[in-house]
């Protein structure tokens, strides 16, 4: 017992082999597991084994000192917070330093920007090593601002590049992750900004858009948006307030707006001169005759217009069983769209890949055998393709339409000549990356440069 440590309630350590000297820490023997502030996490192989790279703002309210961190990944688990929350965390192993001992430690890297403390100490952590004094603060001594300046100053570097979000909701996610990998070996300052931990002050005067726990983020170059379907809405709003903080953003909110607006979408692509599958729209399912008529018979497909990539599809194969699906969806007050089925495509689509006006890579994608395919793209295989000049000018042209700086756009081969299916504003990059090797992610970080004349 003479041999643990007394501490109390609120203690300074350090974590030598991460490189940071001083970090206040809550002792709680309450929580079981210790936790440790971190952001931009990305998991990588280092001579064969896992790792985990992190940045850490280890003084509180200071987001300006950054520590570049490496540690050796443990596991993967799920934690549950005090306030209920169930988060899956990254685990690894570092030796803490606790007044005159130094031991190694298991803990969890999340965002404790709400938290009071950029460091939790649980039990497991302290078990046959200390002894809290719940009434006691800082028995082990603090230091002092002049030699947190000095632990801390050496460690900030000068400015370099630009300081780019990017909002999104998975860091896993391979398209996210290699974004952030791009723009980091770019020489940019990178952040994960999950948009569901974004919120905004709508303000004349003092427009802000905060992060959780309170950190203002109106100091980004840039922002490149990366929504999913359902977090269209609240995505466009984050993006239209970054956008009247004069932030550049890759792709703008009207033009993500758009794009996901499936009838509208198809409209403004009509109007530039770009060809698609004839399709049709009605209210009223008394007119469900004429619409199959309108569409070429069937086979058909029946497109629900809220729907996201390759849900809400239906392939009606008779014309009783478009008359059934269309009216059922009528029933249930949902918008659709009707368009003709392609049949000599084959199962295959063309995906042009569309950065700031050209072409930079495209591919080929095949349903697997067997599997459903709907003018649209569902899975399968992916191989590198060239695509024709004309295929080149309906992408660009599209894009242009839909006025986006990045977009995926499906394309499909006919007998009338190739039909544009779709124009994705958050098209993935792990297919196309695969397949053409091709940096699809550092041409988006190129983009922006542009754009700043870097």
């Amino acid at each position: 017992m003479l041999d643990k440590v007394i501490v109390g309630s609120e203690e300074w350590c350090a974590f030598p082999n991460l490189g940071i000297p001083a970090i206040k820490a809550r002792v709680d023997s309450g929580a079981k597991t210790s936790a440790l502030h971190a952001i931009n996490i990305h998991p990588f192989i280092k001579d064969g084994d896992n790792w985990v790279r992190f940045d850490i703002n280890p003084i509180q309210n200071n987001t300006k000192t950054v520590i570049h961190c490496e540690a050796p990944l443990v596991d993967k688990r799920i934690v549950k917070s005090s306030s209920g929350y169930r988060e899956k965390r990254y685990v690894i192993k570092a030796n803490i330093q606790v007044g005159d001992s130094n031991w190694e430690v298991e803990v969890t890297l999340t965002n404790r920007d709400s938290m009071g403390f950029r460091m939790l100490l649980g039990r497991e952590a302290m078990s046959g090593r200390i002894l809290v004094d719940p009434e006691q603060k800082y028995l082990l001594g603090q230091p002092t601002t002049e030699k947190l300046k000095e632990y801390y100053n050496k460690n900030e570097e000068p400015k370099k590049g630009l300081r780019i979000g990017l909002l999104a909701s998975n860091p896993e996610l391979y398209s996210n992750r290699r974004i952030m990998e791009a723009g980091e070996m770019r020489g940019h300052e990178m952040h994960f900004l999950n948009l569901k931990y974004c919120y905004m002050k709508l303000d004349a005067e003092t427009p802000e858009i905060h992060y959780r726990g309170g950190r203002v983020l109106n100091d980004f170059d840039a922002v490149i948006p990366r929504i999913r379907p359902s977090m269209t809405f609240y995505g466009c709003a984050l993006t239209r307030h970054f956008e009247a903080l004069k932030v550049y953003c890759l792709n703008s909110a009207a033009a993500i707006s758009q794009s996901r607006d499936k009838l509208y979408s198809l409209q403004l692509l009509l109007n530039s001169g770009v060809d698609i599958p004839t399709t049709g729209f009605a209210n009223s399912p008394l007119d469900t005759n004429d619409l199959i008529k309108m569409v070429g018979g069937s086979p058909l497909i029946v497109k629900l217009l809220e729907g996201t990539q390759g849900k809400g599809v239906v392939l009606a194969e008779t014309k009783k069983a478009a008359e059934s699906v269309i009216n059922a969806f009528k029933s249930l007050n949902a918008n659709i769209l009707v368009q003709e089925f392609i049949k000599e495509a084959n199962g295959k689509d063309i995906r042009c890949f569309v950065i700031d006006g050209k072409v930079v890579a495209a591919i080929q994608r095949e349903a697997l055998p067997g599997e459903f395919r709907a003018n649209i793209h569902l899975g399968g295989t992916a191989s590198i393709i060239k695509a024709t000049a004309e295929e080149k000018k309906i992408a660009i042209k599209a894009t242009k339409a839909m006025g986006l700086k990045v977009a995926g756009v499906d394309i499909i081969r006919s007998s009338k000549g190739p039909l544009l299916l779709e124009v994705n504003s958050s098209p993935g990059l792990e297919g196309i990356e695969g397949a053409t090797n091709k940096d699809i992610a550092g041409e988006m970080i190129r983009a922006i440069e542009k754009n700043f004349k870097i």
